[in-house]
This record gives structure tokens, C-alpha cells and sequence, in this order.
């Protein structure tokens, strides 16, 4: 055996022992990459309609921003696909190379049998060739020869066909590929454009803000006076909830604090800590915790007990998990927001809705509709929070 030939078994067998690591690889890659790409289509609307009616510069930016991460991280995905596509095509030729150097040594064989069957073509030359044998073993051998002479040529010109046509359908999937290929290059050439606007984008609403700095330092306070009376108030009703003892009244909105199925409820919902899901789709673009401003950096941003998600217009929000609605509030900044119990000390908060389907005291099951988003200053925004006990935690620890 040569060493390339030793080369190529160990490369193939090598290949089969990691193609299904491979799979899964290219399978959560496809998922990342269609996660991005709702991502993207979504800011892109969300920044579309902002231009025109948003009187907030700052969530334009943090929009804008958001997207050219999310492009950022679809280009780097696109690399990844394209390097995939470039060992695949190589793999692909280098066994379309093995495939057709086997036809042609499956050809030369063949045509060995046919020069040998016309050589002999004539009966009698048959006959004197077999009477010509040294011994009756080898008179046998020559006679069977002959005979599975014609056989062996059907047999050997079938492995041929059956070759060549394995051979057209590796070319044709290697062309397939070379075409996907391309097709995924051209995407990347386009979202690269497209990351170039956002980033020019970007740096013409920083330099906007760095221009009117006092109006947009104004805004900052007017925020934070909205998230600090949204704070107190959570605050407030989380206080009262984990004040009650014993069994609940008759108008109580919420489990007993010493409730049993309240504490298993409770159990079962840490449990589910990164498992939880989403209460809407859309994309991350307040974070949780205290921020500084992305242009000003000395300046602090109020501090959030939760998470902003630009969602699409009138989307539907979900409760993450089992629990009795507490309260349905309107606060300033935040349109409606509704407060559920889930057990002895777990709180989740969806604020910003522009109607609730639901009352204090109704039971609510996990994915059950909460409530719709509405439109505020031009942006489609949901806002996110989940407490234990008076504690503030963070959303994106908890979610899947």
C-alpha cells in the first residue's frame, strides 16, 4: 500500500468518525445564523420607524448599535460557513480525484478483456490452447477461463457504469456546493455593506448628541426619574407580597408565605434557572445592571433591574412560568405593566404593554398571553424584570 493510499483511508476514516460532531456543529451554526438574521430584520424595521418618529436619539443608537453587533457576529458566523464550504469542497475533489482514478483503472482492466477476448475470438485457437496444457489442472483452468471470460467482462463493464455515475453525481454535488458557496461570499459582501451604513450611522447620532449634549442630558434625568419610581413601586409590591402570613384572605391576590404547594412552586421555578423562556422574541438592547452612556462615558445611565427588548409592533408577550398575576399597574415611561407571583419568592415584571389580557388574581400557566406591546415614542421596547424576594436578578441568567 503507498503512503498516500494510506494517507486517504486514514483521512476518510478519520471523517466518518467525526461527522456527526460535524452535524451538530453545522446545525447549531444554522441555528445561530437564522437567530441573527430575525435579529437584524427586526432592528432594521425598529430603526426604520425611528427615524421618523422616535424623539429619543439614544434609543436610536442603542438600536443601531445592537444591530452592527449582530451583524458583526453574522459576518464572523459567514466566515466560519465559508471555511466549512472550503474543506468540504476540498474533501469533495479529493474524492472525486480517488473516484476517477478508479474508473480508469477499472477502464484499462476492462480494456485488457477485451483485447484478450478478440485475440481469442476464434474456437479452435480456444481448443489448441487448452489441448496445449501441461496437465489436466491447468486444461481446467484454461477452459474456465474462457468460459467466465464473457461474464467477467459484463461484470467488470457494470462496476464502471455503476462508477461513472457515481463519479457525475460527486461532480454534481461538488458544483451544488461550489454554488452555495458562492451564495453565502455574496451574503457576506452584502451584510459587510450593510454593517458600514450602520457603523456610519452610529458615528453621525454620536456626533448629534455630543452636539446637543445638554438636551439629551435632560432626557437622562427624565428616565431616571421613570425608572426610580418603576423601582420603588416593584419594590413596594414585592414588600407587601412577602408580608403575608398564613392562609391568604379571601381577597388575596397571591400565595400564603408559608403556603406549601407556594414553596414547592417556588422550587420548581429555580430549578428552572437558563431554562425559562423568553416572555417575547425580539433582541436584547437595555441591559441588566448600571450602565454608562455610550457616548458620554463619565455619565451614568439609571440603573436596570431588568432588560429592554426591541420587539416587533404589537407582539405578544408570554409568561415565563406558572404563577398568580399580583398586580396590573400603569407607571410613567412604562405603560402597563403587570406584576406575577410565581410561589413563596420568585417575581417576574412585563412592562410596557399597551393591554393586558389579564386581572389580579388570575392564574397564569407558562407561554400564557400577558399582553400585547405598544408603541412609545416611535419604539417597539418591552421591558423585562424577575426578582427573588426583594432581590433584582438577572433575566438573561434565567432565560434560555
Amino acid at each position: 500500500m503507498t503512503f498516500m493510499k494510506r494517507i486517504y483511508i486514514l483521512t476518510v476514516t478519520l471523517l466518518l468518525a467525526l461527522a456527526p460532531l460535524a452535524a451538530q456543529d453545522v446545525s447549531r451554526q444554522e441555528s445561530r445564523k437564522a437567530k441573527l438574521e430575525r435579529e437584524i430584520e427586526l432592528l432594521d424595521r425598529q430603526i426604520a420607524q425611528n427615524a421618523s418618529k422616535s424623539s429619543s436619539l439614544l434609543a436610536s443608537l442603542e438600536l443601531v448599535r445592537k444591530n452592527i453587533e449582530n451583524r458583526k457576529a453574522l459576518v464572523r458566523e459567514s466566515d466560519r460557513e465559508i471555511r466549512r464550504y472550503n474543506d468540504s469542497l476540498y474533501l469533495k475533489q479529493l474524492h472525486i480525484n480517488r473516484l476517477k482514478a478508479r474508473v480508469d483503472t477499472l477502464t484499462a482492466h476492462y480494456s485488457r478483456l477485451v483485447m484478450s477476448a478478440y485475440k481469442n475470438r476464434d474456437a479452435r485457437v480456444w481448443y489448441m490452447y487448452i489441448l496445449a496444457s501441461d496437465d489436466l489442472g491447468q486444461a481446467y483452468r484454461r477452459f474456465g477461463y474462457f468460459k467466465n471470460l464473457s461474464s467477467k467482462m459484463k461484470e467488470e463493464a457494470q462496476k464502471i457504469r455503476a462508477m461513472k455515475e457515481e463519479l457525475e453525481g460527486e461532480r454534481a454535488r461538488l458544483a451544488q456546493m461550489k454554488k452555495d458557496a458562492e451564495k453565502v461570499k455574496a451574503q457576506r459582501v452584502k451584510e459587510l455593506e450593510s454593517l458600514r451604513k450602520d457603523e456610519t450611522a452610529s458615528a453621525n447620532m454620536v456626533a448629534q448628541l455630543k452636539k446637543d449634549r445638554k438636551k439629551y442630558e435632560n432626557q437622562l434625568k427624565a428616565k431616571k426619574k421613570e425608572v426610580e419610581a418603576l423601582n420603588r413601586e416593584i419594590k413596594r409590591i414585592i414588600e407587601e407580597a412577602m408580608k403575608q402570613k398564613g392562609k391568604p384572605s379571601s381577597g388575596s391576590t397571591g400565595p400564603a408565605k408559608d403556603d406549601p404547594a407556594a414553596i414547592a412552586l417556588s422550587a420548581e421555578f429555580s430549578k428552572n434557572k437558563g431554562k425559562l423562556p423568553w416572555p417575547v422574541n425580539g433582541s436584547i438592547v437595555g441591559k441588566f445592571g448600571k450602565q454608562f452612556h455610550p457616548v458620554f462615558k463619565n455619565l451614568q445611565l439609571p440603573a436596570n433591574n431588568g432588560v429592554d427588548i426591541a420587539v416587533a409592533k404589537g407582539a405578544e408577550v408570554k409568561a415565563v412560568f406558572d404563577g398568580v398575576v399580583k398586580q396590573v399597574f400603569v407607571m410613567p415611561g412604562y405603560n402597563q405593566c403587570v406584576l406575577v407571583q410565581h410561589g413563596k419568592n420568585y417575581f417576574t415584571f412585563y412592562c410596557k404593554l399597551g393591554s393586558a389580557k389579564v386581572k389580579a388574581g388570575n392564574r397564569v400557566s407558562t407561554g400564557d398571553v400577558i399582553g400585547s406591546v405598544e408603541t412609545q415614542s416611535g419604539a417597539n421596547s418591552f421591558h423585562f424584570e424577575l426578582w427573588k424576594d426583594n432581590v433584582p436578578q438577572n433575566p438573561e441568567n434565567w432565560l434560555r
